[in-house]
């Protein structure tokens, strides 16, 4: 198997372990708020088929995609923008919600499988390698996912698919800061982490005075935002390595607001 075609096995994969939470989902579960300020569960699981349904686009039509992208950049509102694509999820029942999402998975997957994992594809923002096109989406269904678990209580254990987070949270390193209107820190940041499965993955020169340590989903949880770096166990040390925490962002769009200290317990070391 290709490394192109297990990455698309493993968003596969990651579909399914959220499908498995909201298969036992009970229609009160779904209208819970989210940690996400003013979005219910179901908004999570809106968002994750809208966004989908673009990616497929942004494939099988890019000139239209990109008519529709420099619409949305030109939104005002981010606020009535977000609520416009959210409602039609708010209008479904449950069952109906859940099925849209699986079928707007299913045909991204479709889209993306002929792919060329050396071609690149439009997106907001400058143009995407397939291989990242598509751990981009890996990286919103665990995140989005991690939303909803965190509100219904229905487990939904880490895996070591979480590499793809992981290459993704190293990889917008300087997007974090760009975002923010910042300047880059280059400073080299060594980071080593224990997956799932108690695996190594290490990153950079392990000499590097800067460094991150710890499990690598608390790890994900900081740079997709699902944490508060207090809320965690990573061992953080030098200023380059604190200043990237801070600003971390592995997901495309304006600054998020992150989650504050306290929100949630630590969790246990694995």
């Amino acid at each position: 198997m290709t490394p192109y075609a297990h990455l698309l096995e493993d968003l596969a994969a990651e579909q399914a372990a959220l499908d498995a939470v909201l298969a036992r989902m009970t229609d009160a579960q779904w209208d819970l708020p989210s940690h996400a300020p003013g979005w219910l569960v179901r908004d999570q699981v809106t968002h994750l088929g809208h966004v989908d349904e673009i990616a497929a686009r942004a494939i099988t039509d890019p000139v239209g995609f990109r008519a529709e992208a420099a619409g949305a950049l030109r939104e005002a509102d981010r606020a009535a923008y977000e609520m416009r694509y959210l409602s039609p999820g708010r209008a479904m029942k449950a069952a109906e919600l859940r099925a849209w999402w699986r079928e707007a998975g299913a045909r991204f997957l479709a889209a993306a499988r002929p792919l060329d994992p050396k071609g690149r594809l439009p997106w907001y923002g400058p143009d995407m390698g397939v291989p990242m096109f598509v751990t981009a989406r890996l990286m919103e269904t665990w995140s989005h996912g991690l939303d909803v678990v965190d509100v219904v209580g229905i487990p939904r254990p880490d895996t070591d698919r979480l590499r793809h987070v992981v290459f993704i949270g190293m990889r917008t390193r300087e997007f974090s800061y760009v975002n923010r209107g910042l300047t880059p820190n280059t400073t080299p940041v060594y980071v080593e982490l224990t997956a799932p499965s108690g695996a190594t993955w290490a990153h950079g020169d392990a000499a590097a005075e800067n460094r991150i340590t710890g499990s690598a989903s608390d790890f994900c949880r900081v740079v997709t935002q699902r944490r508060n770096l207090a809320d965690t166990d990573l061992k953080v040390t030098g200023p380059a390595a604190q200043d990237w925490m801070r600003v971390a962002q592995a997901f495309a769009g304006p600054p998020g607001e992150g989650r504050r200290p306290g929100q949630f317990p630590k969790r246990p070391v694995q």
